[in-house]
Order: C-alpha cells, then sequence, then structure tokens
C-alpha cells in the first residue's frame, strides 16, 4: 500500500489537501543549512529521525470517527480532530510532530492557539516529511520558552486492515460480517491515527471521544464517562488517561460483549466476540485477572491506578498480545478458553500472557523507558514476573520450572551468534522504525542476565518498589535501575550493581563457564557457535558470574562468583562429580574436563534422579551446543540422550527434542535420516509404553508437565514411524471424519493426532482439515488445524496452502508468517516456502502492511534448515537482489541466516559421517 501521506485515500478530498510550497519550502531548508564554520552545516531538524526536545506533550484532546462500512471507492476510513496541549522547552519557530499517512484537509483546519496568553504566532508554511514522518510546521515567529500553547488538527485516514496504527479486522457471526475498529500504536504507529510526539518519553494525557455507529461498543484506556446518542451515531467519551506514552493508547469500535466482575475497586471485563462470551470461553480469563492484579499489587506494593482492567480478544492482531494500559489487546487464542476443546497448553498460555501484560501495567506504563535501545527495561522484567503471576494463579503447575525451556535455551540460540546484539544499544543507533521493530526480540523478552539478582528475592524485591516509586509517571534508562538495585541490604556483591550489569547489558552474548575437575581451575570465554575474531566489547568479553555448584554427595556450595579464572575446590576422584550452575539461575553454559562429562554422564544412565530435574535439561542442552560450537565431539552430545529411555519428566525430554531438532534439520535430506529416525523410536518407545499403560490415549495425566510429555510421546513415535502409534493417530482421524460434528480426540493431543494422520494421509484428510479449519468457533482449535496442515507431504497441497497465505479472506495476516514458516519445517515443503518468499518479496514487502508478516520470523523460519553452498549462494543473491526495497525488522533476521547457514555448512561436512556411524552403532545394540 502506498503512503497516504502524499495521496488522499478518497480522490474528492486530494483537491483540498495541503498544498506543498515547494519554492518556499526550499527556502526554508536553505535557511537551515546554513554554513557554521568552513563546509560544517546544520542539518534540518525534519530530516532528524529524532523528535527536538524543545516542545513537550502535556494533553491531547482527539476525536475520531472509524467508518465501519466502506466509502463508494470501497475503503474504509477513519476521520478525526486532535488539540495537541504543549509547553515550549525553548525558543522554536518550527513545530515538528509525527505523522504517518494521514490526510489534513483545508489549511484552515490546522492552527495554533496559546493558553492562558493572549498572542500565537501564525502558521507561515506547512508540509509533510515522508522520510521521516513529520507534520512541519514553520511559524512567522518563535514560541515563547515556558508558555503553553494548543495545536489542533482536522485529518482523515484509512482504516486499513494492516494491524497497524487504528486499523481494521474482520470476523463472520451468525453468518453475518462483522467490522471490529481496533488500535496497535506500539511501537511507532501512534501517528497513523492523529498527529503526535509519538516517543516514549512524551508522555502526557489523553482525552479521548468516540464517535460510532449506534449499537456498537466504544472502548478505550479510561473507563466510559458518558454516550450521547445523535442521528445515527454514539458519541462515548472517556476518562483522561494516567500520564503516559502514545503507543500505550488503544481504541476499539466492536458489536461484542463482555464478562465483568468487582476487584476492590477495580472494574474487571473481558471482551470478545458475543458467541465466545455466551460460550463460557472468557471465564478462565476472568478468574485468573483478579487475583494476579492483587498478586502485583502486593509484589510492587502500589496500588493497580485505574479505575478498570479491560481485557479484549481481537479477530486481527500483530503481536500475541498488547499491554495498553487499562484495555488489554489479544490474539483470540492467547485470551479466551474453553475447557471442552482447548489444551492444557493454550491454558498456561492464557495464564502466562495475561500475567506478562498485566505486570506491564506497572513495569513498562508506571514506569516507562526512555528509548528503544532499552526494549529490555520493559519486557525482560515483564517476562520474568510474569511466570511468578501465573505461579500465584496456578500453584500446582510449578510454571517457574519451565524459565529454562521457554525463555533460557530459546534465546542462548540466538545470544550464541556473532551477529547478535547487546540488551543496550547506543540511544543514537536505534533511530529508523525498522531498528525499534529489531529490538523487540528473545534478547529483550528473555535473556535473563538479571535473573540471579532478581532471585535474591525480598531483597531485591524492595529495590525495585524503590525504583517504581520513584520514577512513576516517568521514564528511565537502565543506569536509574542499578542505582535502585544498589540499595541491596546484607548482600555481599563482588562490586557495584552497576559495575556487574553493566558487563550484561553493555556487551552481547554470554559466556561458557569451563571446569576442569583435575586441577580445580574454573574459567570463562565468550560462547560462538562459529568463530568470530575481533568482536568489540566495552568488558573484553569477560562477565561477573555467580557460580553455584554441588558433587556427587548432592551437598551445595553457596553463591560465589567468577571473576576471569580462579582455583576452586572442584578436584574430584573415583566416581566423585561436579555439577555447577544449580538449577539454571546463571545466564551461561558450563562445559567440563572430559572425565567429569563422563561421570555425569555415567550418572544419568545409572540414576538420573541423582541430578536435579533442571540440571538434566541443561546438561543436555549444554553438552548439544558446545558440539555444535566444536568445543566436544557431535557424538559425546548424543550420548546425553541414552539415558532418556528411562527418563518420565517432560523438561528434559523437551531439551532433547529441542537439540535433536536441530540434527534433523541438518540430515533428515541426507542418508543419515534412516539410522536416525530407527534410534528415537527405540528411545520414545518405552515413554509411550509409559504413558498408554497409564493413561490411554482418551484420558491425560494429573500432573501439569505430564500431559506436555505425553503429547511429546505420542507425537515422536508417531513421527518415527512407531506403527503401533500411527494406527491409533489414523484410526481417531477417520473417526472424526465420519463423524465431524462429534471429536472425541482429547484436546492436549489433538495437535498430535492431526498432523500425523495428515501426513499419513492424502488430499481425503487434508481437506476435511481445511473445512474444519474454516467453521471453527474457537481460535486455539482453529491454530492448531492450520499448523497440522503444514504436516502434509503432498506437495501440491502444500504449494496450495502457500498460496493462500497472499489471500487474507482464506488465511489471516497474523497467520500468514505461520503457516510459511511451518510448510518450512517440512522436509517435503522447505524449497517450496524458500520458493515462495523469494518469488514473493517485493510483493509482500511493498503490498502488506507491517503487521501483516512477521519479516524477521519470516526470514528465520524459512531459512532454519540451510546447510549447503548452493542454499548460501541463494541467500546470498537474494540479499543483493532485493536490497533496493529492503527487508525492514528482517535486516539483523537476515544477516543472522547468513551466519548459521555458513555455520550449518561447516557442521555437515565435519559431523555428518561421525553421527551416521554413532546412530548405526546404536540401531544394532538395539
Amino acid at each position: 500500500m502506498g503512503s497516504v501521506d502524499t495521496c488522499c485515500p478518497v480522490s474528492k478530498w486530494c483537491a483540498i489537501s495541503v498544498v506543498l510550497a515547494m519554492v518556499s519550502v526550499t527556502t526554508i531548508v536553505t535557511l537551515w543549512t546554513l554554513t557554521l564554520t568552513g563546509t560544517e552545516a546544520r542539518t534540518p531538524p525534519w530530516t532528524s529521525h529524532r523528535l527536538p526536545t524543545t516542545l513537550k506533550p502535556l494533553k491531547y484532546t482527539v476525536t475520531l470517527w472509524p467508518r465501519l462500512t466502506p466509502d463508494p471507492n470501497g475503503l474504509y476510513l477513519f476521520t478525526g480532530n486532535s488539540t495537541v496541549e504543549f509547553e515550549c522547552v525553548e525558543e522554536t519557530d518550527l513545530i515538528l510532530i509525527h505523522s504517518n499517512r494521514l490526510n489534513y484537509t483545508v489549511p484552515e483546519n490546522r492552527h495554533l492557539g496559546v493558553v492562558n496568553g493572549v498572542f500565537a504566532p501564525g502558521v507561515r508554511l506547512s508540509w509533510l516529511e515522508g522520510s521521516t514522518q513529520y507534520l512541519v510546521l514553520q511559524l512567522y515567529s518563535k514560541l515563547v520558552k515556558g508558555q503553553r500553547y494548543r495545536l489542533y488538527t482536522a485529518f482523515t485516514g484509512e482504516l486499513a486492515d494492516d494491524l497497524a496504527g487504528f486499523y481494521r479486522s474482520e470476523y463472520l457471526e451468525d453468518g453475518v460480517k462483522k467490522i471490529v475498529a481496533t488500535s496497535q500504536m506500539h511501537p511507532t504507529h501512534a501517528r497513523k491515527t492523529f498527529p503526535c510526539f509519538d516517543e516514549p518519553a512524551m508522555k502526557a494525557v489523553f482525552h479521548i471521544t468516540l464517535i460510532h455507529p449506534r449499537g456498537t461498543t466504544a472502548l478505550s484506556n479510561g473507563l466510559e464517562t458518558s454516550g450521547i446518542s445523535e442521528v445515527d451515531v454514539t458519541r462515548t467519551t472517556f476518562e483522561p488517561t494516567e500520564i503516559m506514552s502514545s503507543y500505550l493508547l488503544a481504541l476499539v469500535v466492536c458489536d461484542y460483549s463482555n464478562l465483568s466482575a468487582q476487584q476492590g475497586d477495580t472494574l474487571i471485563r473481558i471482551w470478545a466476540r458475543r458467541s465466545a462470551i455466551e460460550e463460557g470461553h472468557g471465564d478462565y480469563a476472568l478468574s485468573l485477572t483478579g487475583p494476579i492484579l492483587d498478586f502485583f499489587q502486593e509484589y510492587y506494593n502500589i496500588t493497580y491506578p485505574l479505575s478498570k482492567s479491560d481485557q479484549i480478544a481481537l479477530p486481527d492482531f500483530y503481536f500475541g498480545a498488547m499491554e495498553n494500559w487499562g484495555l488489554v489487546m489479544y490474539r483470540e487464542t492467547n485470551l479466551l478458553y474453553d475447557p471442552l476443546t482447548s489444551s492444557n497448553r493454550n491454558r498456561e498460555t492464557t495464564a502466562t500472557i495475561i500475567a506478562h501484560e498485566l505486570a506491564h501495567m506497572w513495569f513498562g506504563n508506571l514506569v516507562t523507558l526512555k528509548w528503544w535501545n532499552e526494549v529490555w527495561l520493559n519486557e525482560g522484567f515483564a517476562s520474568y514476573v510474569s511466570y511468578l503471576g501465573a505461579d500465584k494463579a496456578e500453584p500446582s503447575w510449578r510454571v517457574k520450572d519451565l524459565i529454562v525451556l521457554d525463555d533460557i535455551h530459546r534465546v542462548f540460540a540466538v545470544d550464541a551468534l556473532a551477529s547478535s546484539h547487546p540488551l543496550s544499544s547506543p540511544e543514537d543507533s536505534i533511530v529508523l522504525p525498522h531498528q525499534i521493530g529489531e529490538q523487540f526480540d528473545a534478547i529483550s523478552y528473555s535473556k535473563r542476565s538479571l535473573r540471579f539478582i532478581l532471585l535474591l528475592k525480598y531483597h531485591c524485591l524492595f529495590c525495585y518498589q524503590s525504583y517504581l516509586n520513584h520514577f512513576a509517571h516517568g521514564n528511565t534508562v537502565g543506569t536509574d535501575l542499578w542505582e535502585h538495585l544498589q540499595k541491596l541490604n546484607g548482600v555481599v556483591l563482588p562490586g557495584t550493581v552497576q559495575d556487574i550489569m553493566n558487563r550484561w547489558v553493555l556487551q552481547m552474548g554470554f559466556p561458557v563457564v569451563t571446569v576442569d575437575t583435575t586441577t580445580g581451575i574454573v574459567s570463562q570465554e565468550h560462547f560462538l557457535l562459529s568463530p568470530a575474531p575481533n568482536l568489540p566489547s566495552p568488558y573484553n568479553y569477560e562477565w561477573l558470574i555467580p557460580i553455584r555448584w554441588m558433587k556427587l554427595s548432592g551437598l551445595q556450595k553457596d553463591l560465589w562468583w567468577l571473576m576471569n579464572k580462579v582455583n576452586m575446590d572442584m578436584k574430584t576422584a573415583g566416581d566423585e562429580w561436579v555439577l555447577a550452575n544449580i538449577d539454571v539461575t546463571g545466564y551461561y553454559r558450563v562445559h567440563y574436563d572430559r572425565g567429569n562429562w563422563e561421570k555425569l554422564i555415567g550418572q544419568l544412565k545409572a540414576d538420573h534422579q541423582a541430578i536435579p530435574l533442571i540440571n538434566r535439561a541443561q546438561l543436555v542442552d549444554d553438552a548439544f551446543n558446545l558440539a555444535r560450537a566444536a568445543i566436544v565431539p557431535s557424538t559425546h552430545a548424543l550420548q546425553t540422550t541414552v539415558y532418556l529411555s528411562a527418563e518420565r519428566e517432560y523438561i528434559p525430554w523437551q531439551s532433547a527434542l529441542d537439540n535433536m531438532q536441530y540434527y534433523y534439520l541438518m540430515l533428515d535430506r541426507t542418508d543419515v535420516y534412516g539410522p536416525m529416525q530407527d534410534y528415537m523410536r527405540s528411545l520414545v518407545t518405552p515413554l509411550y509404553l509409559h504413558f498408554n499403560a497409564t493413561s490411554g490415549w482418551t484420558n491425560v495425566p494429573e500432573g501439569h508437565t505430564d500431559k506436555y510429555n505425553q503429547v511429546n510421546a505420542l507425537s515422536l513415535a508417531c513421527s518415527t514411524g512407531l506403527k503401533e502409534c500411527q494406527n491409533l493417530t489414523t484410526s481417531l482421524f477417520r473417526q472424526w471424519m465420519d463423524n465431524a460434528t462429534h471429536n472425541t480426540i482429547h484436546p492436549n493431543l489433538r495437535l498430535a493426532v492431526y498432523c500425523s494422520a495428515v501426513a499419513a494421509g492424502g488430499a481425503a484428510e487434508w481437506e476435511f482439515g481445511w473445512e474444519q479449519f474454516k467453521y471453527a468457533t474457537l481460535a486455539s482449535d482453529a491454530s492448531r488445524l492450520l499448523s497440522a496442515l503444514t504436516c502434509t507431504m503432498n506437495k501440491t497441497l502444500l504449494e496450495r496452502f502457500l498460496s493462500y497465505t497472499l489471500q487474507p479472506a482464506m488465511i489471516r495476516k497474523q497467520d500468514a508468517t505461520t503457516v510459511i514458516t511451518s510448510i518450512a519445517s517440512n522436509r517435503e515443503g522447505q524449497d517450496l516456502a524458500w520458493g515462495f518468499v523469494r518469488d514473493n518479496w517485493n510483493y509482500i514487502y511493498t503490498q502488506y502492511g507491517v503487521g501483516s508478516f512477521n519479516f524477521a520470523a519470516l526470514i528465520s523460519g524459512v531459512t532454519t534448515r540451510f546447510s549447503t553452498a548452493e542454499e548460501l549462494q541463494q541467500l546470498v543473491e537474494f540479499k543483493q537482489k532485493h536490497s533496493a526495497t529492503g527487508f525492514g525488522s528482517a535486516e539483523l533476521a537476515l544477516n543472522q541466516a547468513l551466519e548459521r547457514t555458513q555455520a550449518n555448512i561447516l557442521w555437515l561436512q565435519q559431523n555428518k559421517q561421525d553421527v551416521l556411524q554413532w546412530f548405526t552403532n546404536q540401531t544394532l545394540t538395539h
């Protein structure tokens, strides 16, 4: 879609749009590029992507009217007007305010007034600066320092279906198409809705009015204060917001209903499609919200500051959820839960995402990052405490144990690349919208360098409470947090908090700690999957590392800090072994001398329960990644999986499956595939038989993670060719096909059954799944079907499915990336998906909005199994061919894909034969 800044969406408005006096603009530019000394010139402020600090917004009064029916040209539009009150901080005759894809009507509808004064200068010239997304107003005279002014504008925008700014979402209910006008302002899309100072530090109070069709509901951050019915519309006004950043503004016009409850002074409401509310799909979310809010109020020791907490499930939404203050938005599959058809995974997702978003009400909304170069200030802490909130709501799940899988192992995979990035980057290095978008990755959300300080519990909690109280309604940088953490009482640290944390925040990556039990020496070095010399670092890739460790006797040692290299009491004799990083509270990998590794692997085979549960997963993950980095042989890593035939716990099994996925990606198109399948089938068969005997396949175990491991047993047994399993899934799916209105497959097992049956079946199974997807009423079941359809081995069906991703009527834009990357993960679909992305990149990138495709995930997903020189060359050519079009937020992902592909080629050359021999030997011995 072309920029609406330069052409109005409706032709009759183009004639009265702002006429740019290009000669005058050129004159202004010339005046701003005055020579100062010699050849030095002053750059015009409107060419900078950062706002000047001359003006400070205080209050917005915004009225918006979204049209929920198309105009004669087939476009959905909104009209609006806005008055922003701001203070002049420094004298200036220039107003820069963000504006993107907005059209301004006649010049008289854009004027400047003064607050409590007698004079406001007139607007001499104005224009839209598309490259930096500004409305530029050049005044006849300067604004007065300390004086307040009001800028009024009237404008028109498109209510597009691009999932950004004020946008349109559609759904069918009772056969009728319904339109939702909703918003996603984060991180830089408020400017697409109304002219605003669209930076997180430019906080203000928002007074919102929405005009909407009678019979519909309007929602915003504040509680509705009045609704005045006019001829065909209702005018709804809302409480003014707390002082907040523009990216937190939320707007909705819909035909939804809600569930509500009162929690103290706070009204809690869950909003969704009427049918979803009537069927009870919002009940679970409502039951969680109050207890989680109470937990965070106690945890932060700050009362929730708003009168209501709305949460809404949207058919189309770019992120999984968004923490808008007072009106949190979710994808339907993340908020709605049906106890009859949703899975255990869906329930956990709902609990943890609600906890994550509510954690933001304080850490992120009340106290906000100053600039996007420190996204971790918002996201890292919220990600961690979301587990605490979910644990409070569902204590029997022991959800905190899952941090190692869901966060730590996930971020390790990215942070071990030379193309990784520090948690904090220089502020001036993150200025373009796509650079801002790149910051929202696994590193910012999941890097756990803070975890060991967070685990100091109440000593640390006081510091966080102090931090939040001190900076309430303001903005901070990382050093502000360190100053408050320095108030830790009774905790001995090896330096200031800032000195410790800067090493984790200002340099990328993480260390591998090497424990030599023959000498007792412990050392560290930067862990990289592939060698990359001369990487810059302000601390020479040295960290202050917290170490907790134990010996075979079970004796755990007190915490101590590794500075560089140290001689500790880690010598061993006989069968004694050492295990470091107990419960993975530290953000690092651990390597041992060969003798200690052999003892630990021997212990796993003899009595794996002597090693703590989380550390069993850690040993597997560390070994596989050390092997990928060529620190230990690949066959050594594979040895850590042998004991799994006796393991019944989910976390170690999932760690092994995550790591074996790399072997499948590298080897499933080679002659290693057969012996690897044989080995994995022999490994999983005891687990499959265990669940077959204890739970069967119509029931599920009691334990939260046991439910997950039952799914693993079924999925792996079927995918590796265990006939008993394949017969089971084919039979269950056939029963459903014979009686489509009666699905007897347990919700927990549906994805595994669907995928196995579709993979083993043909066109009939796929077509049945597609029909069920089209008419699925619950988003979580639709999501399972969508994923299962990518499992087919029929390339014609996969090509057809790929084509659907460019047709929003077939596959919602929010799901397009998932479908393409899932097809790429299918060994029959890899080449198809990559070819599809290459052939359609210009179209995808230029014609679809920012929310249509997650470009970073798209590039990562379709290149993840690249391991040949030919694929590397294709990737290089792809980058060259589309350099003019650009890659947006996928720029970093593309560089990481190039790095990964080179590493994969080398790994395959060095390891294929050894791995083939190992799998073959294992098959012979079994």
